[in-house]
């Protein structure tokens, strides 16, 4: 079992945090090279004939919506690659966690120590607390107070999403609001991971300490232009939308598809969303800011647009193996994929596979870069450590870790606007 893995965010599914069933084969795949190896100069023509024409459907902001801020590892300016290599090793982990329960430590924390030596950038361990808070998160329920920060330049964190209904919405708090302060400790320079944690009322890594649940206060300082105040909220159990469907133009225009994580359920949402969407205005699929998710979900989202075939092949620990798409989808609908720096993992596999299978016209800026498979496995302790053992291709055999995807049409500004040209001149031509 083994699952992509991707940035996390406040107070919402934290990328992929579960054990989803990859369906494969052992051994070497082959398949078809895809046709849109054989259409980029058709590609390129039509691409400048629908830009040129300036025709937009929908009325759709140019901001990504709930995208959420780093808390990941930066590339170098310089463009260097880090290395791939860097693995933590299984039985080392193991060994540190037993020997430390033997001495009467915390199993999760020397295990955590061994896999920060190691230089692993996704490997990771959770409390066994976590683990199951993470679980529930997979379902779309978590205990906060239904917030979402990222973080500035400068260290400062601020607000970007706000659940509504929830305490945070309640108690007045709004997007751009500077927060300070979580019960006294600062923000300024800490990674979105600790404010998360902080934020949920979960232990430090390696605390036997249990999550703080439902009820629990929180006291918040914050910062609106030169307003300062405090006030203390109470987290409670929320739900949270990974997926929300546009129809601004009425239902014979464009439909645009927002997934925010790949949590169970996401394939069956977008399946219900492609049966009502206007087979001439099309949908334009947004994954800016995705950090991921399960694997199986984003394979199921695949065969909401495709009739079978291949969506990715990964290896794990040397023997290869493929992920195919269910047969039926909707090979006509015409489809936009949207993507961003922020778009990672799970979300890099489903936008490779569209967009090697010739499916969609992927439209954006470069993307993060995470092709790595992470397994987990339970320590003795309860705790689980969830390690790297492998990484996955495109159909075509391109390589995503660290190299990103590059979109069909390369924009940096106003993104969504030139999606949604391109979109209308797919949806003319059908």
């Amino acid at each position: 079992m083994s699952f992509a893995k991707g940035r996390r965010t406040v107070n919402s599914p934290y990328g992929a945090l579960s054990s989803p069933r990859l369906t494969g084969m052992s051994g070497p795949c082959s398949y078809d090279r895809p046709r849109r190896y054989r259409r980029g100069a058709a590609l390129t023509l039509f691409l400048a004939g629908v830009l040129a024409t300036g025709a937009v459907t929908g009325t759709w902001s140019d901001e990504a919506e709930g995208a959420v801020g780093h808390g990941i590892p930066k590339r170098a300016a310089s463009g260097a690659r880090p290395p791939e290599a860097a693995t933590a090793d299984r039985a080392a982990v193991e060994r540190a966690a037993t020997e430390a329960i033997e001495d009467g430590k915390s199993g999760s924390q020397a295990a955590a120590e061994v896999v920060s030596r190691s230089g692993d950038r996704w490997s990771t361990i959770y409390t066994e607390g976590e683990f199951e808070d993470f679980q529930q998160q997979l379902d779309g329920a978590y205990v906060g107070v239904g917030l979402w920060v990222r973080q500035l330049a400068g260290g400062r964190t601020e607000v970007s999403r706000v659940q509504p209904g929830g305490p945070a919405a309640r108690a007045g708090i709004a997007v751009h609001d500077r927060l300070r302060a979580i019960d006294g400790r600062t923000t300024q320079g800490q990674p979105v991971t600790e404010t998360v944690a902080r934020l949920r009322g979960n232990a430090p890594n390696g605390s036997r300490t249990p999550a703080a649940g439902a009820g629990t206060p929180v006291r918040l300082d914050l910062q609106r232009g030169t307003r300062r105040w405090s006030l203390t909220l109470h987290r409670i159990r929320l739900r949270t939308r990974n997926v929300t469907v546009d129809r601004p133009a009425g239902p014979h225009g464009p439909t645009r598809v927002k997934i925010t994580s790949f949590a169970r359920g996401t394939g069956a949402a977008v399946r219900r969303a492609v049966r009502g969407a206007s087979p001439h205005g099309g949908v334009l699929l947004d994954l800016r800011g995705n950090t991921g998710g399960l694997v199986t979900e984003s394979v199921a989202t695949a065969s909401a647009f495709l009739d079978g075939g291949l969506v990715a092949t990964y290896d794990v620990r040397g023997s290869q193996r493929a992920l195919y798409a269910r047969r039926g989808g909707n090979t006509r609908l015409p489809l936009v994929v949207l993507v961003d720096g922020g778009t990672m993992s799970a979300a890099e596999l489903l936008a490779g596979a569209l967009q090697d299978r010739g499916r969609a016209i992927v439209v954006g800026s470069p993307t993060f870069g995470k092709g790595s498979v992470q397994m987990p496995s339970r320590l003795p302790d309860g705790s689980v450590a969830e390690l790297t053992v492998g990484h996955y291709r495109t159909p075509s055999g391109r390589t995503v870790d660290d190299a990103g995807l590059t979109p069909d049409l390369v924009v940096e500004d106003h993104a969504e606007r030139r999606a949604r040209t391109v979109l209308s001149g797919l949806g003319a031509g059908t």
